[in-house]
C-alpha cells in the first residue's frame, strides 16, 4: 500500500481502508477520496489529557476511498517502517502516515524538548502494517544490542522500535566533549535489542538552552 516516489514523496494506494496522515501533507490524489480531520496526540481520553499537558500538535486526517494519494512534508526525507505486531516510538512531528492496520497512542518518556511539546510524551504506533516517518536529511538506522548500548543527541532522535529501554542522561554533553559550550544538556541512552532512527540534523530542544 505504501511506496516511495523518489525520497520525498509517499504514494499510498487506497482500497477502501482508512489511511491516517499528517494534516495538510497531501499533495495530490486520483480516484474517489473522502477526507476527515481528526484530533491527534493519541486516541481516547488519554490522548486528550496528553495534548493538554504537552501542547503537542499532532493534527491528522483520515483518508478513505479508492485511488492513490501522494503525501509530502516540507521536502523532508520519507522512511518506511514495517511493523509485525511490534511497537514504534516516534516524535509526533516526524510521523507522516500510518495504514489501517496500525493504532496510534502516546507514552510518557520523560522531560525532553518540552519547549516544543515533543518529549514529555512520545507517539506510539503498533500493530501490523506500514508507517511513514520523516527526517531532515536521509535517516540513519542504528542497531542497539545488549553488548553495544547506544547514546543519541536528543535533537537528532526520530524514533525507535524493538525491545529497547530508553533513559535520559544529564551532565556531559556531546559539545562539552568537543570543548564547545551551548550544547545539549541531556543525552538519550538506549539499551536492549532494537533499532533507533536518527537524522543528520538537529531540531532545537529545551536542553540546548540549559
Amino acid at each position: 500500500m505504501f511506496r516511495l516516489q523518489g525520497s520525498k514523496v509517499l504514494a499510498v494506494d487506497v482500497t477502501g481502508d482508512a489511511v491516517k496522515a499528517k494534516n495538510g501533507s497531501m499533495v495530490a490524489y486520483d480516484g474517489q477520496m473522502a477526507f476527515k480531520k481528526l484530533s491527534g496526540g493519541g486516541e481516547g481520553v488519554r490522548g486528550m489529557v496528553t495534548r493538554r499537558l504537552t501542547g503537542e500538535q499532532m493534527t491528522v486526517m483520515e483518508v478513505r476511498g479508492h485511488g492513490t494519494c501522494w503525501f509530502a512534508d516540507r521536502a523532508s526525507e520519507i522512511n518506511l517502517v514495517g511493523l509485525q505486531g511490534d511497537k514504534l516510538y516516534v516524535e509526533s512531528s516526524n510521523l507522516l502516515a500510518t495504514d489501517a492496520g496500525l493504532r496510534t497512542g502516546t507514552t510518557f518518556t520523560g522531560l525532553r524538548d518540552a519547549s516544543q511539546g515533543n518529549g514529555l510524551f512520545t507517539t506510539t504506533v503498533e500493530g501490523h502494517g506500514q508507517a511513514a516517518i520523516t527526517s531532515d536529511g536521509p535517516a540513519v538506522v542504528l542497531r542497539v544490542s545488549a553488548q553495544y548500548p547506544l547514546t543519541v543527541d536528543p535533537g537528532a532522535y526520530i524514533a525507535h522500535q524493538g525491545n529497547v529501554r530508553q533513559s535520559l542522561q544529564s551532565g556531559v554533553t556531546f559539545r562539552t566533549l568537543l570543548g564547545e559550550g551551548g550544547g545539549e544538556a541531556f543525552q538519550m541512552r538506549f539499551e536492549g535489542d532494537g533499532l533507533v532512527y536518527v537524522q543528520p540534523s538537529e531540531r532545537n530542544t529545551i536542553a540546548g538552552d540549559v
